[in-house]
């Protein structure tokens, strides 16, 4: 790319891993060497909600397989366009909560800050897929008002960084955000929500690990893996990268039918991250949001896979179920009856 000053400067290999994601269904689908007869029901559900996936994240896919489990995570299906009962576009009732532009305030002594609408990757489940961005997001030029509100309630301890993904802002952007936190004296704490370690480990680089070590907020930061085929060796070692710059690192982990519904998987799950320096922290159970019905798990299913964990995992390994229900204080525990 072309500076202002006319120089030319290569983008980091994260933007380049980025900016080359998959977006064609037919691309996919030739990729992984599938039947040309999904993509028809591929182009309509995606005319809805785009396919987005890197191609590092689609390498580790099984080619020839359609029910790969992180192929299922990406890609658009027709079951997507079925209504069903109960599942809704705004499922957490997140606008309800927004307290100021791009602010979610649900929980006492932490907010939530919506900084970008972008992700590296569009999860088919995602509860956001269709979230009012435009409409919702503390973007640069409107982080002010944000930051007020961020100010000047000094219960906060804690501020969550979300999106989309967070840390698809560049480093220099970041930093900046970083900074302006910094100067709030009753914060103590930043968590970073991001899939990009996981789907993009590139992102993880020099550049980032410097940006986080500037501040003087405790870092947690936060990855999102449902399959232990997510973690290859790359993410491995950039989930260790990480861990060793002072971040703590936990995971959350969504329950999809027919991608991880079984002990087996979450056993292997927990073990793989633990050895990337990862704590299992959350399985959620699906939030209801309009067009991922099909991947819905019930409870009682859900209550005998964690019986499994239990049986199989020593109690820091075992991830915590868990569901989210709009207007409670916290997330809501999903015990045995």
């Amino acid at each position: 790319m072309i500076t202002a000053k006319g120089i030319s400067r290569q983008a980091p290999l994260w933007r380049q891993a980025l900016a080359s994601a998959i977006r064609d269904p037919a691309e996919l689908l030739r990729e992984l060497n599938l039947d040309p007869k999904l993509l028809s029901a591929a182009q309509t559900a995606a005319t809805s909600f785009p396919l987005r996936a890197p191609r590092g994240f689609v390498a580790r896919m099984h080619s020839g397989d359609p029910n790969d489990p992180l192929l299922q995570q990406v890609l658009p299906l027709a079951a997507e366009l079925e209504p069903a009962l109960g599942f809704t576009v705004d499922p957490l009732d997140e606008q309800a909560t927004q307290a100021a532009p791009g602010v979610l305030h649900k929980y006492p002594g932490r907010a939530l800050l919506i900084v970008t609408g972008a992700c590296a990757v569009h999860c088919r489940y995602c509860f956001r897929r269709e979230f009012p961005y435009a409409e919702n997001q503390a973007s640069k030029n409107a982080w002010r008002p944000a930051l007020t509100y961020l100010a000047g309630d000094s219960s906060l301890r804690e501020v969550i960084l979300s999106g989309g993904d967070p840390l698809a802002l560049s480093d220099q952007r970041l930093s900046e955000l970083l900074t302006a936190l910094d100067r709030i004296p009753h914060l103590e704490r930043v968590r970073i929500h991001s899939r990009m370690p996981v789907v993009l480990p590139e992102r993880v680089d020099d550049g980032l690990l410097t940006t986080l070590a500037r501040t003087r907020l405790q870092r947690v930061v936060v990855i999102h893996a449902n399959h232990p085929h997510e973690i290859d060796e790359t993410v491995g070692a950039a989930l260790q990268q990480l861990s060793a710059s002072g971040a703590t690192l936990l995971n959350q982990t969504v329950l999809l039918r027919g991608i991880n519904d079984d002990p087996e998987t979450l056993t292997a799950l927990s073990e793989i991250l633990f050895t990337a320096r990862v704590l299992p922290y959350y399985l959620h159970l699906l939030d209801p949001v309009r067009g991922a019905a099909h991947f819905a798990v019930k409870e009682n299913a859900a209550l005998a896979i964690m019986e499994g964990l239990r049986q199989r995992l020593p109690g820091y390994l075992v991830p915590r179920l868990v569901r989210e229900q709009p207007g409670r204080l916290a997330k809501t525990p999903v015990e045995s009856l």
